[in-house]
């Protein structure tokens, strides 16, 4: 998917299907707070009434459900206006862990890194989205390592780098570590046939 944003692409992303909770983009409103202030957050609304696609981050329901093209917009529409790199997309990602009440609802009562990674993220992810499906492929505890995959979703190369930081986020809430690091092994906007994500710890 072209990551070039005007009017006509963002149409185009509000073609894909599927519907996710308002919740994503009450992360990504805390987050232009935390890093832009008032102002910042003022101007990313500006922008995205200039697409024809407005988000009011203060007023979005959490549990409601929007079109999943929308969520896609917000992102990109962050990175154009802050002009934010890949890594700092990705820092958006673990922010949202940090924040998000449905995560934190999930983590209250998970402390087991084998029971979140292999039984309680797929269903996290389905309390978010409508469409995809989170696998989980394999996990190391005595190797320091976790494979998840993402099949059925392809919403934007930008939002690969997010998910990198989410996937991140989830198991430092689990793993006392000073450094970790995901990487996307497969993605679909590479010729792969679904997005896999490695994700490795000391």
């Amino acid at each position: 998917m072209n990551q070039e944003l005007n009017k006509e692409t963002a149409k185009k992303i509000m073609e894909v299907k599927g519907e996710v909770r308002g919740v994503v983009f009450k992360t990504d409103g805390e987050y232009i707070l935390k890093e832009k202030g008032e102002e910042g957050l003022k101007k990313l609304e500006e922008e995205l009434e200039k697409l024809g696609f407005p988000i009011k981050y203060k007023e979005v329901k959490n549990l409601n459900f929007y079109p999943v093209g929308l969520r896609a917009i917000s992102l990109l529409t962050i990175k154009k206006v802050f002009n934010f790199d890949d890594e700092k997309i990705k820092e958006m990602g673990i922010f949202a862990t940090k924040i998000s009440f449905i995560v934190k609802l999930f983590m209250r009562y998970f402390f087991s890194l084998k029971r979140i990674v292999l039984k309680e993220a797929p269903k996290m992810w389905r309390k978010h989205w409508t469409q995809g499906e989170l696998i989980p492929v394999e996990l190391n505890e005595k190797e320091k390592y976790a494979i998840i995959r993402i099949k059925d979703f392809n919403l934007s190369p930008t939002y690969c780098h997010y998910l990198r930081g989410y996937f991140s986020g989830i198991v430092l809430m689990v793993v006392k570590t000073s450094k970790i690091i995901c990487e996307e092994t497969k993605c679909f906007f590479r010729g792969d046939e679904y997005h896999e994500y490695l994700v490795k710890w000391e």
